[in-house]
């Protein structure tokens, strides 16, 4: 007699549609068991469940279905260290707070549009449908506009041209555990716009940053290393 949950079973235990269960098995976040020779309903190992319950939690914090299949990697790599997770944690958080960043401009364009409006009368007179449609910059159509990136912050470190005012910046730092955690402020810091190239060492606790100061700052640089999780103890130039 077969034993396991069918895929009903399996959506009801994990809080689910069973729809959820099949579009997770065609995105590849869990496994289709096959189906019996003689006939009849798959059934799912009991470990499904969790494996679902942990996909939904991790959707519910902000990871995308990709960012979730590496994460099920990690959790099945028997080498996988845990600064892996934290790393792709970490990220997640600075995804997050410039999406904040994002929907607090938009807050204070719409701020501004609603301020602005007449409240009443024609609404060839409305400020609002006037921005919109472009037919007015106003203060609040240009904070509603998106800001045009830099060449800078739009190239990856590596292909920022060379050439022009260089800084280095060192920074000691506190709170570091493993070289884990070097690697993970070392990848944090090569993204930040200007950054040409961040080097950090565990056993110095200590990160050496070239940066160009048009587009960087030491204080952008040290706050990027204190939203990582970690204390900046000093700083040379």
């Amino acid at each position: 007699m077969a034993t396991g949950l069918t895929i009903g079973r399996v959506a009801e235990h994990a809080g689910v549609g069973i729809e959820t269960v099949r579009f997770y098995e065609r995105r590849g976040l869990i496994k289709q068991p096959p189906r019996p020779r003689s006939g009849g309903f798959r059934f799912y190992d009991e470990g499904v469940v969790e494996r679902i319950r942990f996909i939904r939690q991790a959707q519910e914090l902000g990871f995308s279905l990709r960012e979730i299949k590496e994460l099920l990697a990690l959790r099945a790599d028997p080498a996988a260290d845990c600064s892996d997770v934290r790393m792709q944690a970490v990220i997640k958080r600075e995804e997050v707070t410039r999406k904040i960043r994002q929907l607090r401009q938009i807050q204070a364009a719409l701020d501004a549009l609603i301020t602005s409006c007449p409240g009443g009368g024609a609404l060839r007179t409305c400020t609002i449908i006037e921005a919109l449609a472009g037919h007015r910059q106003t203060k609040a159509s240009r904070l509603a506009q998106p800001r045009q990136r830099s060449s800078n912050e739009i190239q990856r470190p590596h292909q920022i041209k060379k050439g022009g005012d260089v800084k280095t910046a060192i920074f000691k730092i506190d709170g570091m555990h493993c070289d884990g955690c070097a690697r993970i402020v070392e990848a944090l810091l090569s993204s930040e716009p200007g950054v040409r190239k961040a080097a950090v060492s565990f056993e110095t606790r200590e990160a050496r940053i070239l940066f160009e100061p048009q587009a960087a700052s030491e204080d952008r640089l040290a706050a990027a290393i204190r939203n990582a999780g970690y204390k900046v103890a000093g700083r040379s130039a």
